[in-house]
């Protein structure tokens, strides 16, 4: 296995990557692997934050399975590209609140993995590196939009037509990382703020993930309009009902 699932705490999902002979390399068959995960994931309405992560200490992935590539024709490639792209849109579109848990390498595809997560922890150890104008091609899982969208267009730029690697400080200060912690402790780290955010509201949480990404790019005004609909789809749930219920008589909420 490749790719498993993990049930780390209540209402919390892991799915960790395990192809420690190529650094977690993502190969046709990992990638068919990982979208299945986050398939299974997306369907199952007890989870309320699914985690990504590693199980090899050195990577957390180091992208596209170049070995692979390399053997691979014009038309196998075609032919693989849908595969690929449902892998790491299948990341993008769980709806529920997602965290990268990034220990060792994150490079090219792995680096776009960690970009689909909405939050992002970074070890002491952590490299990020979008590398693959520098083996003729470019990012392919989402870099190009993903990386300009959390850190800005000049900064995505420099990094994506340089292929410099980004150590935890830098992508801290950048916004590429969204918390830091020492070596070794990313998915310990993941876990409690995973478990913080699955106390809250499901239906809350899957409608304000919804809200924001697809609002982000709009008009203020249609941003607005999304909000709204996120809100009354919220608003006249039974958590709703719960959530000021239990506000009011001091008590922790049942989500039901």
């Amino acid at each position: 296995m490749t790719v498993a699932i993990e049930r780390p705490g209540d209402h919390v999902a892991q799915i960790v990557m395990d192809r420690p002979e190529a650094l977690n390399a993502v190969d046709t068959a990992q990638a068919v692997a990982l979208a299945d995960a986050c398939a299974e994931l997306t369907e199952d309405r007890d989870v309320r934050v699914v985690i990504l992560s590693s199980a090899v200490p050195k990577a957390f992935c180091v992208g596209a399975d170049l070995k692979e590539r390399n053997a691979l024709s014009d038309d196998d490639l075609a032919a693989q590209r849908p595969v690929a792209r449902r892998a790491y849109n299948s990341v993008l579109d769980l709806p529920m609140p997602t965290i990268a848990a990034v220990e060792g390498f994150a490079l090219g595809g792995g680096c776009e993995l960690a970009l689909s997560c909405d939050l992002i922890i970074a070890s002491d150890t952590a490299v990020f590196a979008l590398p693959e104008v520098g083996v003729g091609v470019i990012p392919g899982g989402g870099g190009t939009q993903l990386l300009s969208r959390r850190i800005g267009l000049n900064r995505a730029a420099d990094l994506i037509f340089t292929t410099r690697r980004v150590g935890a400080d830098e992508a801290y200060a950048i916004g590429l990382a969204d918390r830091r912690t020492g070596a070794g402790g990313a998915v310990a780290a993941a876990r409690d703020l995973a478990t913080t955010i699955a106390g809250k509201s499901p239906v809350a949480l899957r409608n304000a993930k919804q809200a924001l990404r697809t609002g982000f790019d709009l008009p203020i005004g249609e941003g607005l309009e999304v909000e709204d609909r996120a809100w009354r789809n919220t608003a006249f749930s039974a958590d709703r009902a719960e959530g000021v219920a239990a506000f009011v008589e001091k008590r922790e909420p049942r989500w039901p």
